[in-house]
């Protein structure tokens, strides 16, 4: 039973962060995101909420597996330390409505995700398998922000 209470921790926990960027986000995705050039290769705006909530919930499972594992503080830290910096980009692209300041931001996330996925292979190969396809979303979003940051 413990086990499950811990599993629906890390998933309702990174659902929280994703809902808390959601807020950050809602108002200036409608007036101030749709103003900005982007490039041709961006998703429609439909496509993200889908994408990170299937995101989040892989990210949980990997970070239960590496709980489960045992021993693994410093693995559990950057994964919290890389939660934030993923909320943190939605307060400065969008709650800031600062590109630049997102592009920063969003280069320490990749790193700190790297950092999680080596950290968890330690632990668990499956759970650092997990968190490869966040590493790509984050790496193709980092490109996005990059091409708007540049077209603005």
């Amino acid at each position: 039973m413990r086990n499950f209470l811990v599993l629906a921790a890390f998933v309702v926990g990174c659902l929280a962060v994703g809902s808390l960027g959601g807020l950050v986000t809602m108002t200036p995705v409608v007036e101030w995101y749709p103003t900005l050039a982007k490039p041709s290769w961006t998703p429609p705006s439909w496509v993200f909420g889908p994408v990170w909530t299937v995101l989040y919930v892989m990210m949980a499972v990997a970070a239960w597996l590496v709980w489960r594992a045992g021993e693994a503080k410093t693995a559990l830290l950057l994964f919290f330390a890389q939660l934030l910096l993923n909320l943190a980009w939605s307060f400065l692209f969008f709650g800031a409505r600062s590109p630049g300041l997102g592009l920063i931001e969003i280069v320490f996330l990749w790193l700190a995700v790297a950092a999680t996925i080596f950290a968890f292979s330690f632990r668990s190969r499956i759970a650092a398998f997990l968190m490869v396809p966040y590493l790509m979303w984050v790496s193709f979003a980092t490109a996005l922000n990059a091409a708007i940051y540049m077209m603005n």
